[in-house]
């Protein structure tokens, strides 16, 4: 790639098309987006009241929506629940609402919340293992990880969590792409407790990445704190009426859930035969393993195919899931033509 600075774009976040764009011209239109873990079937918006554009949102629709939230994500009644115009936001926010000297993020990651805490002026150090989390004022944990899918035990968090505030401190656990995994792994039914904020992501299980919504939970105190810092109508109209009907559609997010396992399972086949380990993922994305992982990103982008390649972990290449069959057909096409 002629351009560094656009081509170490491509390797920070995902779903940078024009840069892509810009750095293969001659690739084939429409270019297929694998690169960002986001469901590519959304769920179905349907109408949308003429209200929800023309006005203020009430307080009694967002306490709906949270209260959806609530129900969705199996939380207690205890447990505080803020909406916000995505995670990407509480991301951000969270260095300013809960300072800290000292933060220590589970590795590797996604890179947003290291950045996020040194623009804050922390101190950001990087751990292999979730134990060394309690000797921080802070700790960050995304479970499932992005990329690699692990997942950490709601138990060992809760202790993590629990020893961090007996100083003070918290853990922050980013579940964005928890939803298609189910409660079971999620710390949000343990809660409240005041050692620990949970994220939720919206727009990647339901495929509404645009919408710009997320989730805190916490404890009523914390998530008192972070409402007074988000402010007043931070969450649009639209995205409070789609947000609640879908959390809502129990039934919707089943059948995404078992569609998604069996796209994944096809993905990991396809790249397993040109050649890939599967290094880990979620039903949202895989991350396939083998030398040489620079060049196929190239040629897949060549092919108008846009994947995440790491700057750091060059063998890696993380791919989200295709739906449409042009899309799987000209994946696999790619994938014989050879590296």
């Amino acid at each position: 790639m002629d351009n560094p600075e656009a081509a170490l774009a491509l390797r920070y976040h995902g779903g940078n098309i024009n840069t892509a764009r810009r750095l293969f011209p001659d690739a084939p239109e429409p270019w297929i987006d694998l690169s960002t873990g986001i469901n590519p079937l959304p769920y179905p918006v349907g109408g949308i009241a003429q209200s929800a554009w023309t006005r203020l949102p009430e307080p009694g629709e967002l306490a709906a929506l949270e209260a959806a939230a609530r129900t969705a994500y199996g939380a207690t009644p205890s447990t505080g629940i803020v909406a916000a115009p995505g995670t990407q936001a509480l991301i951000q926010w969270l260095p300013r609402i809960f300072p800290a000297r000292r933060v220590g993020v589970l590795g590797f990651t996604y890179q947003e919340h290291a950045t996020c805490w040194r623009a804050a002026g922390a101190d950001v150090t990087s751990v292999t293992a979730l134990p060394d989390l309690a000797a921080f004022d802070a700790g960050v944990v995304v479970s499932p990880n992005n990329p690699d899918g692990r997942i950490f035990a709601a138990d060992d968090l809760a202790e993590i969590a629990d020893r961090l505030a007996r100083r003070n401190g918290r853990l922050f656990v980013d579940e964005a792409f928890m939803d298609v995994l189910g409660r079971r792994s999620s710390l949000v039914p343990r809660l409240p407790g005041a050692g620990a904020v949970v994220l939720r992501s919206f727009g990647k299980a339901y495929g509404l990445a645009g919408l710009r919504l997320g989730f805190a939970a916490a404890s009523p105190e914390d998530c008192t704190r972070l409402r007074g810092a988000i402010g007043p109508w931070a969450v649009s109209g639209p995205a409070i009426e789609i947000g609640r009907r879908a959390l809502m559609d129990g039934c919707w997010l089943s059948e995404t859930v078992r569609r998604l396992h069996g796209e994944a399972d096809r993905l990991d086949r396809l790249l397993q035969s040109a050649g890939f380990g599967i290094a880990g993922g979620t039903p949202l994305f895989r991350l396939a393993e083998r030398n040489g992982a620079a060049a196929w990103f190239e040629t897949l982008c060549r092919r108008g195919i846009l994947t995440r390649p790491f700057q750091t972990k060059p063998s890696w290449l993380r791919l989200g899931i295709p739906h449409a069959p042009a899309d799987w057909a000209r994946l696999e096409a790619a994938l014989k033509s050879g590296g």
